[in-house]
């Protein structure tokens, strides 16, 4: 957007032309510094970001991205790298020997997740530019892995103001209004230049435009549906330098299945389906340090309760896909490692089995750290775990 300037009202005689010479010369003896401008074109609003076309019904899913999703097949999540407030920070960098786990001479992984905390490395203000040595380092880990012949689906993972969480130690806020505006603003500003930088990589990477959002962009009360303003927002941004590029979207309540009756799509047919299964949550999350309050130890899986919760929420998955007429694939399941070990490889192996049932690609959560089928002390896969997901104990 132009920026355009409030016109003045005409002056008269000689005091004018005195006035207008001082005004140009920042008055009578004195230099005062230039307004601040705005370049060119630059959005100064969320109007600037328009909504994408809508429809009453939603276009049939190309062969492209169904091509996309299948492709997907078996993947893992990178997961405690590039998500954390800076990449380290929580006790793992993205490192060669890791990029070496997958594809190439270990087909068993077919495709990796790779979550990126973009909004910390981004300045404050609307504009949120990225800094481009960290927009060159994710750039580099995506090259390599594309390398290694699998698919790659790069996100924007936990930014906690755009949900209206508790910040995580080390993460940077900024000022916001009362109707986020300017938050809402930095995502998108943020997504204009991660499209751009990608917008030459081939089909194989897929854009996912957020993880889980949940809280504020979770339907209001007044009825509102924040992330489905967003995210058709977003994908109008990105659309304008990736035309064909196949999506990744999920909806709120971190991904649940549950809600994907309400969200509502772009009209775009490029688009995949997303969501998370963390169910039966008491069991997959026992012992976790982040859950509060913390969820005792000690629980096994799977009963038959336990196995219909997990067959109900991929059920409804299926079931709003196919009513969409989108395909959808698992981008998040997986248990912690307070979990008994049994009963993690239990729990696996039903996953595992009712998603292939379904016909559902999926990503592991994740690789190296507390849910991790790779140990990065001992240099190895966990037997177990690597077994059951992949089918090979040393891929």
């Amino acid at each position: 957007m132009t920026d355009t300037k409030t016109p003045r009202a005409p002056f008269h005689g000689l005091m004018a032309v005195v006035c207008t010479l001082l005004m140009a010369c920042g008055g009578a003896g004195s230099a005062q510094p230039a307004p601040p401008t705005v370049p060119p074109n630059t959005p100064t609003s969320l109007a600037d970001y328009p909504l994408m076309d809508t429809l009453a019904t939603a276009p049939v899913a190309s062969d492209a991205a169904r091509a996309a999703a299948q492709a997907i097949g078996r993947g893992v999540n990178f997961g405690n790298m590039f998500d954390a407030p800076t990449e380290g920070a929580w006790g793992l960098t993205v490192e060669d020997r890791f990029i070496a786990l997958v594809g190439n001479s270990n087909p068993a992984i077919q495709s990796v997740r790779l979550p990126v905390r973009w909004s910390n490395h981004a300045s404050a203000d609307a504009q949120a530019t990225i800094d481009p040595a960290f927009m060159e380092r994710v750039a580099g880990v995506v090259d390599k892995l594309l390398a290694r012949g699998v698919v790659v689906v790069l996100n924007m993972h936990h930014y906690r103001q755009l949900d209206g969480d508790t910040l995580d130690y080390g993460e940077a806020a900024v000022p916001d209004s009362a109707n986020h505006a300017l938050v809402r603003m930095r995502f998108l500003a943020m997504w204009a230049q991660i499209a751009k930088r990608f917008a030459k990589h081939d089909a194989r990477l897929l854009l996912e435009p957020y993880n889980e959002p949940h809280g504020l962009l979770n339907r209001q009360g007044d009825g509102s549906q924040p992330w489905n303003d967003l995210v058709s927002r977003a994908v109008r941004v990105i659309r304008q330098t990736n035309p064909t590029r196949v999506l990744v979207i999920g909806p709120t309540h971190w991904n649940s299945a549950y809600d994907l009756a309400q969200l509502a799509l772009p009209h775009d047919p490029n688009l995949v389906l997303t969501v998370h299964s963390y169910e039966p949550f008491s069991f997959t999350h026992q012992g976790a340090e982040w859950v509060s309050p913390k969820l005792p130890t000690g629980v096994t899986c799977c009963n038959a309760a336990q196995t219909q919760t997990i067959t109900q929420l991929l059920d409804t998955a299926q079931t709003q896909a196919k009513a969409k007429g989108y395909p959808v694939f698992v981008g998040e399941f997986g248990a912690y490692s307070q979990a008994p070990l049994a009963s993690r490889v239990n729990y696996l192996s039903t996953m595992r089995q009712q998603m292939a049932q379904r016909g559902m690609p999926w990503t592991y959560w994740e690789l190296a750290a507390g849910f991790g089928a790779y140990d990065p002390v001992q240099n190895q896969f966990r037997p177990e775990i690597t077994q059951t997901l992949y089918g090979t104990a040393s891929p």
